[in-house]
């Protein structure tokens, strides 16, 4: 008989570790621990020895899923591979050579967060346009031409300036991979921004912050940057520490956005007022 949700589900926890298993013979179980743990094992002989492998917990893997990773397990042992070592094997080569999700991960927690104050930005970047695209793809196997044509359809659809950004996103994220030693190269290499930036030395009139400010009503971006863009304008404040705000840097009662110094990209820890429109934008 096989297992069902409903008896894992009721499987109480003893003193010490215990073991349940289907009653089929194919060394399918879930081992029990004092704490309540429930993991998916598979008790198999390779060789002579007595071997053991660890699906997952449960739920975190469904009973389904790990019906599916035993049975893949038997087919491999049935072939004469040890599929403890195939499994093992696996793993190792996803961790030198990842997927992309798996490297924006691991630039956004190693890299990004502990070194920039922007790093949120460079998450939501990443997961919009890189992630969406490429997430199930080896890092290894994006190319010069695959970047190429990401950027072109950024500024295709009216965001030359994100365009860039997201590049230099991607070389940030193949620059980190390159110096663990998780890849050899970055596809990055020669690419240049796709759209020329001036030098933000320009002041806003009255009647250019009235059209920016409507424009961004229509404008072909997220509800959310758009309403950044604004907060940013009516509180005279750099992106990285808008970006970086957290509703508890934020005193509603007294109307004060609180920028500490880790956040503040000169160093200094200072206190913003919130105008009514401000905290409108907010609410």
């Amino acid at each position: 008989m096989k297992f069902t949700d409903r008896q894992i589900k009721a499987l109480k926890p003893k003193q010490t570790r215990h073991e349940v298993w289907e009653d089929n013979g194919k060394g399918f179980g879930v081992r029990v621990s004092p704490a309540g743990r429930k993991s998916f094992i598979y008790m198999y002989r390779f060789q002579g020895s007595s071997r053991r492998i660890t699906f997952g917990v449960y739920p975190e893997i469904s009973l389904a899923n790990a019906h599916a990773a035993h049975a893949k397990a038997r087919q491999l042992l049935d072939k004469g591979q040890d599929p403890g070592t195939v499994e093992q094997d696996a793993k190792e080569e996803s961790r030198r050579s990842p997927s992309v999700k798996r490297l924006v991960e691991e630039y956004i927690e190693k890299h990004a967060k502990p070194n920039k104050r922007s790093w949120k930005e460079d998450e939501r970047i990443l997961n919009k346009d890189v992630v969406s695209r490429w997430g199930k793809k080896k890092a290894q196997d994006i190319t010069r031409l695959d970047i190429i044509h990401l950027l072109d359809e950024i500024v295709e659809r009216g965001a030359s300036i994100q365009a860039n950004r997201t590049l230099a996103a991607i070389r940030k994220m193949y620059s980190f991979a390159m110096g663990r030693g998780v890849l050899d190269a970055s596809p990055c290499v020669a690419i240049p921004n796709p759209s020329k930036e001036n030098r933000r030395d320009r002041v806003l009139s009255e009647d250019d912050v009235k059209t920016f400010w409507s424009k961004l009503d229509t404008a072909k971006m997220e509800k959310a940057t758009a309403l950044s863009l604004k907060f940013q304008l009516i509180t005279a404040q750099r992106k990285g520490e808008v970006v970086g705000a957290e509703w508890k840097d934020f005193d509603f009662k007294g109307n004060w956005w609180a920028i500490p110094a880790e956040k503040a990209k000169n160093g200094f820890p200072h206190r913003v007022p919130l105008s009514p429109l401000a905290i409108k934008i907010l609410t």
